[in-house]
C-alpha cells in the first residue's frame, strides 16, 4: 500500500476505534475459578480461536480451516480451546465481536489465555479495529495472528498490527499448538514474536499426524447438506496473483494419508452429504500420480450420489480421470483466466490452449458438467482481449463461464509489481484492480457488466453479440464485489 494511502487508512481506523471506545469499552473484571478440560484434566492454558469468515450461500457453520486448528488444539487435554466463528458480512458491529471474544476469555487470569485471530483480506478492517478494542477492555494476555494477511508479509508485522504479541506464517496447526503450550518465547518455526528478529519463516503442519475435524465431529456431514473438504495442500503452479503460490519455495506440497481420506469419504457417503466442494487448488495434480482417481474411485465404490465440485487444471485431464469422473455427479471447475499469451506471461500462468481445447471437447463429449473461470483486470489486458476470451469459451459451448475481478492480494508477486503494470486499486475490503496501463476504469466497468451478464445466463449463455447486448442493458450490483462489512459500517 502506498505510504499516503496507508497513513489515511491508519487515521480512519484510529477514528473508528476511538468511536468504539467512547460508546462501549470498559475494563473487564477477572476471576480465577478452577477449570478442567477434556477428561477432567487441569487446564494449563485457554485459547479463544476466532474466525471472522466471509459467508457464502450454503457455507457450513464452521469453516474447515478453523475446525482443523480446533481439532489439533483439542488433542492436548491441558488446553481448553474455545471457538468464536462470526460472519463479517452479516453486519456485526466490531464492539459486539469484541464482547463475544472477551466472554469466552473470562474466567482465567490473562497470563493463561491466548486470543488467536485469522487475518484475511475480507476482515482486515475489522481486525485493525478489534485488537485495540480488546486491549482497551483490559485484556492483557497474548494476541496471536495468523492467516494470509500475516503469511504474505515479509517484514513490518508489528507496524501493521501493534497490539499483537506473536504471529504465525503458513499452515498453523502444529505451530499454534506449540505456541499455546508455551507461555514464553520458545523458538518455533513459523512463529515470530513481536519485538524480536523476524526470520520470515513459514510454519508447516505435517499432514500425517493432524487429527481430522470430520472424524472428531468438529464439522459434521450429519449436520449439513454442503461440506468443504481437502485432500492436499499446496500448489505446483506459480500464478503471480494467487496466494496459493507458496511463499516458501521449500514448503512441501502434501497429500493427506489415504487412511484418513478414505475414512472421511466413507463418513461423507454414509451421511449422505448432498454437495461437496473440494478445496485443493489443483485436484487432478500430476505430482501425486493416481491420487485423484483413487479418491473418486472410493466415492464411486460407496455409491455416492451427491454433487462433487473439483478445481482442476484442464491440461492435466486424462482418460483415467474422466472414466471415473463420469461415474459420479461431478462439476469440473477449470481456471483458464485468459487465452492471450501476453496476459498469461504477465501473470505467470501459461496455458496450452490446444490441450485445454481437447480437454473441454472430451468433457463435453462425455457429458460431464464443467465450468470455466476468467479474470478481468489483468495486466496487459484490454477490453477487446477480455471479450475475445469470453468468446473463445462461448464457441466451445462451456455451460457456465464465470468472470471475476483481479484482486491485488497482500504480498503476492502481482502486488509487489503493481507499479510495473500501472495497476489502480479500489475497495477497502476486496482490493480490485480497476484500471491499468492497458484499460481505463470505464472499460473495467464494461468488463464488469459482461461478468454480470454471464452470471445471469449461467447454464444458457447466449451467443457473444447477444451477451454483449445484455451487458449493455444489465444493472450492475454495486455490492457484488464489495458487500458492506461491519467494520466499514461502524
Amino acid at each position: 500500500m502506498p505510504a499516503a494511502a496507508e497513513a489515511h487508512s491508519a487515521t480512519t481506523r484510529k477514528h473508528r476505534v476511538q468511536t468504539h471506545l467512547i460508546t462501549w469499552a470498559r475494563p473487564r473484571l477477572r476471576t480465577t475459578p478452577a477449570a478442567t478440560g477434556a477428561a477432567g484434566a487441569a487446564i494449563r492454558r485457554r485459547i479463544v480461536l476466532v474466525d471472522l469468515y466471509w459467508t457464502r450461500d450454503k457455507d457450513p457453520r464452521v469453516p474447515l480451516g478453523h475446525a482443523s486448528l480446533l481439532a489439533t488444539l483439542r488433542s492436548d487435554p491441558a488446553i481448553e480451546a474455545r471457538s468464536v466463528v462470526l460472519a463479517v458480512n452479516e453486519q456485526i458491529p466490531v464492539a459486539a465481536i469484541a464482547r463475544r471474544i472477551l466472554a469466552e476469555a473470562a474466567g482465567l487470569d490473562d497470563d493463561r489465555i491466548d486470543i488467536a485471530v485469522g487475518a484475511y483480506v475480507w476482515n482486515e478492517g475489522i481486525v485493525q479495529e478489534l485488537l485495540p478494542l480488546l486491549r482497551f477492555a483490559g485484556f492483557a494476555g497474548r494476541i496471536i495472528l495468523g492467516g494470509p494477511q500475516v503469511s504474505y508479509v515479509d517484514t513490518g508485522l508489528e507496524r501493521l498490527y501493534p497490539d499483537a504479541d506473536l504471529f504465525i506464517r503458513g499452515h498453523a496447526e502444529t505451530a499454534l499448538l506449540e505456541a499455546v503450550r508455551s507461555a514464553g518465547r520458545t523458538a518455533i518455526r513459523g512463529v515470530h514474536y513481536a519485538g524480536t528478529l523476524d526470520r520470515n519463516e513459514q510454519a508447516s503442519a505435517p499432514l500425517e499426524g493432524l487429527p481430522s475435524p470430520l472424524i472428531e465431529r468438529l464439522i459434521g456431514p450429519a449436520q449439513q447438506d454442503f461440506l468443504r473438504w481437502e485432500t492436499r495442500r499446496g500448489c505446483q503452479f506459480k500464478c503471480s496473483f494467487c496466494q496459493h503460490r507458496q511463499k516458501d519455495a521449500q514448503a512441501p506440497r502434501e497429500t493427506f494419508p489415504a487412511t484418513r481420506l478414505f475414512d472421511e469419504i466413507d463418513l461423507i457417503c454414509r451421511a449422505g452429504v448432498r454437495e461437496l466442494a473440494v478445496l485443493d487448488p489443483v485436484f487432478n495434480t500430476n505430482e501425486d500420480e493416481g491420487h485423484a482417481v483413487r479418491v473418486l474411485e472410493r466415492f464411486a465404490a460407496n455409491g455416492y450420489r451427491g454433487r462433487i465440485s473439483l478445481q482442476c487444471r484442464a491440461e492435466l485431464v486424462d482418460a483415467a480421470f474422466l472414466a471415473v469422473a463420469r461415474r459420479l455427479d461431478v462439476c469440473l471447475e477449470f481456471g483458464l483466466q485468459t487465452i492471450h499469451k501476453n496476459e498469461q506471461r504477465a501473470i505467470e500462468r501459461i496455458n496450452s490452449l490446444d490441450k485445454v481445447d481437447a480437454a473441454l471437447a472430451h468433457v463435453r463429449a462425455l457429458e460431464i458438467d464443467h465450468e470455466v473461470s476468467l479474470i478481468f483486470g489483468l495486466p496487459e489486458q484490454t477490453l477487446d482481449a477480455f471479450i475475445a476470451s469470453v468468446g473463445w469459451c462461448l464457441e466451445r459451448r462451456v455451460p457456465v463461464i464465470k468472470a471475476f475481478p483481479l484482486l491485488l492480494l497482500r504480498g503476492t508477486k502481482m502486488d509487489l509489481e503493481r507499479a510495473r503494470w500501472g495497476l489502480v486499486v479500489e475497495g477497502a475490503t476486496m482490493p480490485q484492480v480497476v484500471a491499468s496501463n492497458t484499460f481505463t476504469r470505464a472499460e473495467w466497468q464494461k468488463m464488469n457488466a459482461i461478468s454480470q451478464a454471464l452470471r445471469e445466463t449461467e447454464g444458457a449463455h447466449p451467443p457473444l453479440q447477444a451477451l454483449l447486448a445484455l451487458a449493455d442493458a444489465v444493472g450492475l450490483d454495486p455490492a457484488r464485489w464489495q458487500p458492506g462489512l461491519a467494520g466499514e459500517a461502524a
